[in-house]
């Protein structure tokens, strides 16, 4: 288990950016496929992006493609999520996830998922 701790919300006008990050203070993530979900109110949480362990593979929900970018720090200490070109549909608590994983995979649903950060809160203004 790691204790995950995002920062970076806020609120943005439409068109602008963002960069959320992820950390587990006292830990490294060399070891964890890393992820970001996002869940808008009244809605289910859903996968925005992943990373394996060494950052060489990701993947991205349809909607974030081209506009958001995942990225592990060289060290392994921190997960970032750089949003930009923002849409009022990108409003949500966004969620840090990681998976302890040895073999090099990204990982896209939330059940795989056994560690999460507590959110931060985008908002995009319109």
């Amino acid at each position: 288990q790691v204790q995950l701790v995002e920062s970076g919300g806020g609120m943005v006008p439409a068109g602008g950016s963002l960069r959320l990050s992820c950390g587990a203070p006292g830990s490294t993530l060399n070891l964890y496929a890393m992820g970001w979900f996002r869940q808008a109110p009244g809605k289910e949480r859903e996968f925005v992006a992943g990373i394996d362990r060494i950052g060489d593979n990701t993947a991205y929900v349809d909607s974030v493609k081209g506009r958001f970018t995942i990225s592990k720090d060289t060290a392994g200490k921190m997960v970032y999520l750089q949003m930009n070109t923002l849409r009022p549909e990108d409003t949500a608590v966004y969620y840090c996830a990681g998976k302890f994983s040895l073999p090099i995979e990204v990982f896209t649903t939330r059940a795989q998922y056994e560690n999460w950060g507590q959110g931060t809160q985008v908002t995009v203004s319109s």
